[in-house]
């Protein structure tokens, strides 16, 4: 009937055996853990009824449950609200990764239309994100490359907002939400690796990277975000990682506790053993927060680039491992090191599905009596 939940007042017909030695709440907690049988709250424990409240004075006659009884909850995890389809959140929803080869451009102009060309193609696909690769832009780093890594950077980082306003337009004229990677960016006169995120309704979101690699502190001078983000979009809550910051398992538990249904990590590796850190612990992420993540990269060299020379990537979507889901948690993936786009569907009533009656219900299983993760940051690192 489509109906959204059960909700049911439950006698506790054997606590009258009990109620000497336990209150109610007490009772009700040995049954849960099996300590004790209760002909009617065991059967609607088995059969995933949530337990609210202990009501008092339910039927003051019902001389077996001394008058208690339990508020219950069950939730209809198939449950559809009505889809509005201007303002509805889609269940299905299409992405499109970009595994970008990096060569080199003279002008700002010619990697716009390269862009351009990509965007067209995952458009075409009728996908609803489009994720390029982190730092996708350093081949125009090129025509700096007299100049010492950190100075060279620095440069590139004037490309930024000429190209965030031009792919802000192809998000809009295309239709696609876009992860446009991530780009050096200079504010108050510190350098940082940003990830824009360029609705398809005109709106742009940004993130900085948290956990510039030791390679990006020494060669380049780049500062750590302080921001931890949830974007809001026409298909739901989404988060951003950029490579390193995802081999970092607090930060996506945080995301996944505040809704996020989708992780998006635009990375660059130079090695196959670099990739894998990044490709394994997203894998891991999807797995714990029960999430889907997908993950984008660079292929190809840059010869003259300072600290660019190699770039090793196999773009892929991963998924949590359960029944629902691939056998080896992976969605779909490119060839490695080969320029190319990946388009992949994702269900995500298949999440809520998991989350509720999954082989394993990780993030209901936590133990917060003996354990919590907390952002210290809370008013900087509020959804966007």
């Amino acid at each position: 009937m489509n109906l959204r939940a059960i909700m049911a007042g439950g006698r506790i017909p054997s606590y009258s055996k009990y109620a000497a030695e336990l209150t109610p709440k007490e009772y009700i907690a040995k049954v849960k853990k099996r300590e004790i049988h209760d002909q009617t709250l065991s059967f609607q424990i088995a059969n995933d009824f949530q337990i609210k409240k202990v009501i008092q004075n339910y039927l003051p006659e019902d001389n077996e449950s001394m008058g208690f009884a339990t508020l219950l909850v069950w939730y209809n995890v198939f449950y559809e609200r009505a889809f509005n389809p201007i303002k509805g959140k889609k269940e299905m929803v299409r992405i499109g990764l970009i595994q970008w080869q990096m060569r080199p451009y003279d002008k700002l102009e010619e990697l716009v239309n390269n862009v351009e060309y990509f965007i067209d193609a995952v458009s075409d696909y009728q996908s609803d994100f489009a994720v390029l690769p982190e730092l996708f832009n350093a081949p125009l780093m090129g025509k700096y490359n007299h100049l010492p890594g950190h100075k060279a950077i620095r440069e590139l980082a004037g490309y930024t907002a000429p190209l965030v306003k031009e792919i802000s337009r192809l998000a809009i004229s295309y239709n696609v939400n876009i992860v446009a990677g991530s780009m050096p960016e200079i504010r108050d006169g510190k350098l940082y690796n940003t990830s824009y995120f360029l609705h398809r309704d005109g709106r742009i979101d940004s993130y900085d990277k948290i956990h510039p690699t030791p390679s990006e502190e020494y060669e380049w001078g780049i500062e750590g975000g302080n921001k931890l983000k949830i974007f809001e979009t026409d298909c739901g809550k989404v988060g951003v990682l950029v490579c390193y910051d995802v081999e970092f398992p607090e930060l996506p538990r945080l995301l996944a506790d505040q809704g996020m249904k989708i992780l998006f990590v635009p990375f660059l590796t130079d090695t196959q053993n670099a990739y894998n850190r990044v490709r394994y612990c997203a894998q891991a992420r999807a797995i714990e927060n029960e999430c889907y993540v997908a993950i984008a990269g660079n292929v190809g060299n840059l010869p003259k680039v300072h600290n660019m020379d190699l770039q090793f990537a196999q773009a892929a979507v991963l998924t949590p491992s359960d029944f629902a889901f691939p056998v080896n948690g992976i969605k779909a993936e490119a060839s490695p090191n080969t320029e190319m786009i990946v388009v992949s569907d994702v269900d995500l009533s298949l999440l809520q599905e998991l989350h509720e009656y999954g082989s394993v219900t990780t993030l209901k299983d936590r133990r917060h009596d003996l354990y919590r993760l907390e952002l210290l940051k809370k008013e900087e690192s509020k959804a966007e």
